[in-house]
């Protein structure tokens, strides 16, 4: 399943987004604009759907607060909404339609309440429709969805299984490297990889071996030095490790352990792994971070590959023209993030007549769409610095 479009209102930087989204979705736009919070999105509804998430409240709880969730820019409707739409393929009609809004109870604690929740089926016809007359008769019933719910969710578990299974990653070499550091503080859901080696090992040993070869594959390509990519536990703790074979001057090559790879090589493996992993939503923050730009422009490429055998849909934030330089990323696959004084805006690049006409001239998505996001004063940045001092 794909999430094909999603409408959200007073989420974060936005007052309102209502875009159609693609398998492989780009996200670009200034420092500060939005990108992570429009990823986050999809977070809050998997930790909402996640039977181990905590539901609604704890999804609101780990973010803050619906004073933080909440729009700054939200003024006469302060609800917070989000709606996608689900379907077999990104062009195919919806499968389902699942929607939720959000505000505060009026008086006492003011906690996180339902002001609805609703799902229509492939037909449009809903097939939940809150409050109802259970809801109004127990207001209580409206701190929860339905979705975080197994004996209300079985009309539309399929919902329910798809979110819980999206990953977000935006792995910290760091955490990998110094293990041993932060052992038993590992965050929920592992957004920065720290649990990446306990995710390797606990994969089948046939997949395991499977994925590790075609990373094998990139890996000379990218990091020459390293010949081989395997994967082992220590003898004695037991931890698992990843390894690799490193050719230098000694005549015999030595392997080396991932503590001694490269923060590019860690992210590298780390991206090669989560877009072959499974046929879930996957959440990428700038994998383009520590990376020769050569890299960097083989892995759009190598997305649209993957994506053909795995058929996994990927949202990534970018800041990186290099990313977007493929020829083949086309206008819709290309979310741009435009803020101004009301929130953010977020356009399909296509629909923007100046990049859209330069698309059409044979200009990379990277040459144009990247300089539609750069600060407007930003050469004055070094000037700015020296006559703050």
């Amino acid at each position: 399943m794909k999430i094909s479009h999603v409408t959200l209102k007073n989420w974060r930087n936005f007052t309102r987004v209502d875009v159609e989204l693609q398998e492989r979705q780009f996200i670009v736009g200034p420092n500060a604009s939005g990108k992570s919070n429009l990823l986050d999105a999809f977070r809050f509804l998997r930790d909402i759907a996640n039977p181990r998430g905590g539901g609604l409240q704890k999804a609101i709880e780990d973010r803050g607060g619906l004073s933080k969730i909440r729009c700054l820019s939200a003024r006469r409707d302060p609800k917070v909404e989000i709606a996608i739409s689900i379907a077999d393929s990104v062009h195919d009609s919806a499968k389902w339609r699942y929607g939720i809004g959000i505000t505060q109870e009026t008086r006492g604690h003011r906690q996180p309440v339902l002001s609805y929740e609703k799902v229509w089926d492939s037909a449009g016809e809903p097939i939940i429709d809150r409050p109802d007359n259970a809801d109004r008769e127990d207001k209580e019933r409206l701190k929860q969805t339905f979705l975080e719910q197994t004996n209300s969710n079985q009309r539309f578990r399929d919902i329910a299984h798809y979110l819980a299974k999206t990953t977000y990653l935006h792995l910290v070499p760091q955490l990998l490297r110094y293990a041993d550091s932060f052992q038993g503080r590992l965050l929920k859901d592992d957004p920065f990889g720290q649990g990446f080696l306990v995710k390797v090992a606990e994969t089948s040993t046939k997949s395991r071996k499977s994925r590790l070869s075609r990373i094998e594959k990139v890996i000379q390509t990218a990091v020459p030095k390293l010949s081989q990519i395997d994967f082992e536990r220590d003898g004695i703790t037991g931890r698992p490790h990843l390894k690799a074979l490193c050719s230098h001057w000694r005549p015999h090559a030595g392997w080396q352990r991932e503590d001694q790879f490269s923060d590019g090589t860690l992210r590298l493996i780390g991206f090669l792994w989560s877009i072959m992993e499974s046929d879930s939503l996957l959440l990428l923050e700038e994998p383009e971070l520590s990376l020769h730009t050569g890299v960097v422009r083989l892995l759009s490429p190598l997305i649209y590959r993957v994506q053909s055998q795995r058929k996994r849909q990927i949202l990534i934030s970018t800041h990186s023209p290099e990313l977007l330089s493929d020829g083949g990323i086309d206008g819709s696959e290309v979310l741009v993030l435009l803020p101004g004084n009301e929130g953010t805006e977020v356009k399909v690049a296509k629909d923007i007549a100046a990049i859209r006409s330069s698309l059409e001239a044979g200009f990379s998505a990277g040459e144009v769409v990247i300089p539609q996001t750069r600060p407007k004063d930003i050469n004055q940045l070094g000037l700015a610095f020296m006559n703050g001092g």
